[in-house]
């Protein structure tokens, strides 16, 4: 009878240790094949480079965009600004202009 016993205690104990061990091994290989684990840090590295890139040119498109608001203020308005955009936007020219097409 004790001989019985002793055998399911140690079957016991190895699927205790088997299940911990495979649980150990999912840890792992979370870690190393998961969204944030080692082999996506490459991925995530090239994107923030990409995404500090694309930083970059937003603020400059900002800077100019927030220059052009300041030439365009009704109170202090530049007149080269204004006359570039009356022509762009009516297609108005000043009699001693000429207009030339190019094909």
């Amino acid at each position: 009878m004790r001989h019985v016993r002793q055998d399911t205690n140690i079957a016991k104990e190895r699927l205790v240790q088997g299940l911990a061990l495979a649980l150990l091994l999912l840890m792992v290989l979370w870690c190393v094949a998961g969204p944030s684990g080692l082999l996506a840090w490459g991925e995530n590295q090239r994107l923030l480079e990409q995404r500090e890139k694309q930083l970059v040119d937003l603020k400059l498109s900002r800077d100019h965009l927030k220059n052009r608001v300041a030439l365009l203020n009704p109170e202090r308005m530049d007149p080269d600004l204004a006359g570039e955009l009356v022509r762009s936007q009516l297609n108005v020219v000043h009699p001693d202009e000429m207009v030339m097409q190019l094909p």
